[in-house]
This record gives structure tokens, sequence and C-alpha cells, in this order.
């Protein structure tokens, strides 16, 4: 295939480039900056919708993965725009780009999030559950609002809501190495949050299967079938490194650090299930979060 992939400088997008020129396929890199040319790369510009439409033909499959990371730093007004634009707007002009497309690619594959459903501490997440209130939610339903023109175009598209991504290399978990090895992690507010995750290793997994799967289109969240609660991803990440995990953050300490941030990402609530994943088959390279981040900090099973 000729894979056309937003957001290749990311955490996920770096992980999938890897996996797909190691099958053999063609990768372009959809790039903000100057092209290189010794590489496969496409320059675009969404906050100037500059992008060429003449060169999205003879395309396979495009996979949109770009986007401001929303977990560094307090949402300022500034920031919360920033987070907006990056992924609604670079999103519509994607789509609408390959709308205008004589021979379009057979897969639009464009990132969401999990953020879509909001605060629900009582219920089982799926993708047709309805969508929550606040900021994180109303950023997830305009972006994926945002994949109607490819969908319109007759392009199959799937809108991949992604929970919280392990990876030992960068996002969350990295951030929570240094201080758990030191002894001073521990569990954020009451604890009881759910925390709906997935191994990196699982999150381009998913994305590969969407790309290969005829069957796939619409929402599809990208999360271990096993979620666990704040205060359980502690006790587990603190075994796994022979940590003690006393350490408390209360939930208005966190507020106070955070601000809005801590109300929609650190305290909130989420029990989502991956219902379209498996009802398509696929097979979780590592549903439960023990071996997880043995698999993540390169231990063994005896480790």
């Amino acid at each position: 295939m000729h894979v056309l992939v937003s957001g290749s400088s990311g955490l996920l997008g770096g992980a999938l480039v890897e996996l797909l020129a190691t099958g053999g396929h063609r990768v372009t890199r959809l790039v903000r900056s100057q092209p290189k040319r010794d590489r496969d790369e496409l320059h675009w510009d969404p906050q100037r919708d500059v992008l060429d439409v003449r060169a999205l033909e003879d395309l396979d499959a495009v996979v949109h993965l770009a986007g401001e990371n929303i977990a560094q730093g307090r949402w300022t007004t500034e920031k919360k725009r920033r987070i907006r634009s990056s992924r609604v707007e670079s999103t519509r002009l994607l789509a609408g780009a390959l709308a205008e497309v004589a021979r379009p690619p057979e897969v639009f594959v464009s990132a969401s999030a999990i953020g879509y459903y909001g605060h629900r501490p009582d219920e089982t997440l799926r993708e047709d559950s309805r969508s929550g209130s606040g900021f994180l939610p109303s950023v997830c339903r305009e972006w994926e609002a945002a994949v109607e023109p490819a969908e319109q175009k007759g392009i199959r598209s799937v809108r991949l809501r992604f929970g919280m991504v392990l990876s030992a290399d960068g996002g969350a978990l990295a951030g929570m190495i240094g201080p758990f090895r030191m002894g001073v992690g521990g569990t954020i507010g009451r604890g009881d949050q759910y925390v709906s995750w997935v191994a990196l290793d699982d999150a381009v997994g998913a994305i590969h299967h969407a790309l290969q799967t005829e069957a796939l289109a619409g929402a599809v969240n990208v999360v271990s079938p096993q979620p666990v609660t704040n205060r359980q991803f502690t006790k587990t990440l603190g075994r796994v490194l022979g940590r003690p995990t006393v350490m408390h953050m209360p939930a208005f300490v966190a507020r106070l650090a955070f601000g809005q941030m801590a109300r929609e990402l650190l305290l909130c609530s989420a029990r989502v299930e991956p219902a379209n994943l498996l009802a398509t088959g696929y097979v979780f390279g590592y549903p439960e979060l023990s071996g997880a981040l043995r698999h993540l900090l390169g231990q063994t099973d005896g480790s």
C-alpha cells in the first residue's frame, strides 16, 4: 500500500511508520516543515489551508494523527485554541482535500480520543454511547465531524478514539517512570476514577487493523479490554518497578496545580470498551496492564 501519514514525528506516528515500512509499504509523511530531498515527504500548512490536492492522487490510504499535546501545561485560552485548531482545522483541510481527489484513497483513518465521552464514572462506554460535556468532548465532536467530507466522497473513514497510549519513550507513562522509581508515585484524587489505556504496540496494531479491515468504519475505541482504576494503575506500576506507592495527590491539589486539565484528564473517569475492535477480530497483544508494563519497560517474565 501507499500510505500518507500525518503526525509521523509523534510517538504513535513514528511507531506506525516503522511498522508500515517493515511490512513493505510505501509511506509518505505529511509534514509542516520543508520536505527533505532524501525522504518521501509532502508539505502542508493547516493554519494557512495549504495542501496540494494533486499530490494526494494515487494513495491507497491516509492516516491522520497530528494534534497538539493535551497533557503538557495548563489549559490557558491560547493552549485550548491550539488544541482545538490542531485537530479540527487540520482534519477539515485533509478530509476536504481528499474529497476533491479524482482517484481518492480507499480508507481514511483519523485519530480521535476517548475524551469524546467525558467524565462518566457509572457507565461502561462503547462506540454508540453519547458524547459527554466539557471542553474535550466538544473538541472530539468537532474533530470527528471534520471527517465528513471524506465520508461523503465514499471513502471508508475510521475515527479511532484512543485511550491513554502507554510507552516508555513518551506520553503519560514516560513521565511517571522517574517519580515512581524515586518512590514518590501515588494515586490522584480518590483513585477510583477509571483509566482506559492501551499499549503502544496495540495502538499501532489497531491502526493497521483499521487499514486492512474493510468491515471497519466509523468510531472505534482503541483501548485495552481491561481498564483499571487510577489506584489499580498506581499499584501495578509500583509493583512492576519494585517501588512503594504511598504518595497521594488530593483532588484539590491537582485542580490548583493543573486547573481544567486536572478535571478533564487526571480526575476524569471513563470505563471504555473496545467493542468494534473485538467484533472485527482484533486480538490484543497486551490486554492486561501488568504484562503490558513489563513488556514496555523491557522486563522479562521472571524479573
